[in-house]
């Protein structure tokens, strides 16, 4: 065979072989193409500008100092309209002292957190609120939180004795005093009703009403340290308004063990089911109680249970 022969049978291409010779072509130029193309729909890089690049930080550091403002001093929103500040919730209104209030009490007037630690360290440091506008000088207090919980505001003074006033410029022999009051007025543990609880520092309508309710589930109190047993009021409050406290009515309503049904004598905070039952079951079986001092003999009834209870009971109609 010749060498032009063999060529030619090498090279020669049938139709089929050129167009496929021609499609292999297309796709490797449209893969060198296409990314150019994809590029080209991109925008340009924008240059380091220094003047664009203050300017970005600058407004960095303001949205961060908002953030802050936002989760930290800032349950309110501008009112543009109104130009004052309105608060997102409102708190519990009741009478206080802002120089013994709790921590707990100041939140459930409604105030945030970074405002009642700004006041807990002015305390702390030897401060002292003298009158109501004195809660003004607190950073971070808006006015319209003021003005929300000014007449609720009751200061009292630190000891009855006579207090001097440092304004005053006359020599110490001749320095006059000034008698302060309490603010507060005694209460009847028995006979009070919710309003004049209510007057109390730390007490607000909802610590009255527990106090008036749970007086009355008792059929009245024997002692005061028994107003201190009302559900959710904080010891520390009750210890405050402890000294504002009185009973003088002592009136009680009793209950007849000897005619009382379960449900009867259930249904008092002292006694409840665990109570009730065995005396009744032990009345069944012994008869009536001569005396109320026969509960004793009831095994569940300890000393200080039959203590407690002893006075809400009675054999005799």
């Amino acid at each position: 065979m010749k060498w032009t022969e063999i060529v030619k049978d090498y090279f020669t291409f049938t139709r089929r072989d050129r167009i496929g010779v021609i499609v292999i072509l297309a796709l490797l130029i449209l893969v060198f193409l296409l990314p150019d193309f994809a590029s080209a729909g991109k925008s340009k890089p924008v240059t380091t500008d220094p003047s664009w690049m203050a300017a970005m930080k600058r407004l960095e550091v303001k949205e961060a100092e908002d953030r802050y403002d936002n989760n930290n001093s800032r349950n309110y929103q501008y009112d543009r309209s109104a130009t004052n500040y309105y608060a997102k919730r409102k708190g519990e209104l009741f009478y206080f002292d802002p120089n013994t209030l709790s921590p707990e009490d100041w939140q459930r007037l409604g105030l945030r957190d970074k405002t009642i630690s700004t006041i807990q360290n002015y305390l702390s440091k030897g401060g002292h609120f003298r009158k109501p506008e004195d809660l003004q000088k607190i950073y971070g207090l808006f006015p319209n939180e003021f003005e929300r919980i000014a007449p609720y505001i009751k200061i009292e003074s630190a000891s009855a004795n006579n207090y001097n006033d440092p304004a005053d410029k006359t020599t110490n022999e001749n320095l006059p005093t000034k008698t302060y009051t309490p603010r507060y007025a005694v209460v009847d543990i028995n006979s009070g009703d919710t309003t004049a609880f209510i007057a109390l520092p730390g007490i607000g309508s909802k610590l009255a009403a527990r106090i008036v309710n749970f007086r009355d589930k008792l059929g009245g109190f024997y002692s005061i340290s028994q107003v201190g047993e009302t559900f959710g009021l904080p010891d520390s409050t009750f210890q405050k308004i402890k000294q504002y406290l009185k009973l003088e009515n002592t009136s009680i309503r009793k209950i007849n063990i000897n005619t009382a049904t379960v449900d009867e004598l259930k249904a008092h905070p002292y006694i409840k089911y665990s109570l009730a039952n065995p005396i009744v079951a032990y009345r069944k079986e012994h008869g009536a109680f001569a005396k109320v001092d026969d509960l004793k003999k009831l095994m569940v009834i300890t000393d200080d249970i039959y203590n407690k209870i002893a006075p809400y009971l009675t054999t005799t109609q």
